[in-house]
């Protein structure tokens, strides 16, 4: 039997281009996201570029960080460690095509209802801020998603996530 999918870790930002902190546990706000996190305070570096788009928090598959780093080490190329990915949380025990296909879909992660709201394709800022090459090829449908906050309340590390 398959182990479910789980909060591996957790990272937030107070402000544009600063390091991903690790934390154990945040609270999580309904319709702003991630308390004291830089899209939630409104000083995310994409904050301002594309108000239609929600930035409450962002997903990624622990596997897809995995797989994406022996591609850049296959290329002679640094790994990004989690922190650097600049997404907020880490799920293990999910393929990166499982976590993409809660686009659109009601989840859960702890008792937090989220919904996915789309893709969160590659870009060249990890790269930028990390000093290393390759993050926007090497990322390529791993990149992880955006979701909506769609309840206040906490979430932890080893929390599950579940399909509403």
């Amino acid at each position: 039997m398959s182990q479910s999918p789980t909060i591996y870790s957790i990272y937030t930002s107070s402000n544009a281009g600063s390091k991903m902190i690790r934390q154990d546990k945040v609270k999580l706000v309904k319709g702003i996201g991630i308390e004291g996190d830089r899209y939630a305070l409104g000083v995310g570096a994409f904050s301002n570029s594309d108000p239609k788009k929600n930035r409450d928090i962002t997903l990624i598959a622990k596997i897809g960080i995995d797989t994406s780093n022996r591609l850049l080490k296959y290329d002679g190329l640094a790994e990004f460690d989690m922190s650097e990915t600049r997404r907020n949380v880490v799920i293990d025990q999910i393929q990166p095509n499982e976590l993409n296909a809660l686009v659109g879909k009601v989840f859960y992660l702890g008792k937090i209802k989220l919904k996915g709201e789309e893709l969160c394709d590659p870009c060249e800022r990890p790269s930028k801020l990390a000093n290393k090459k390759g993050f926007l090829k090497a990322y390529d449908n791993n990149g992880g998603i955006r979701a909506q906050v769609l309840d206040t309340g906490e979430i932890t590390i080893g929390d599950l996530l579940v399909s509403a």
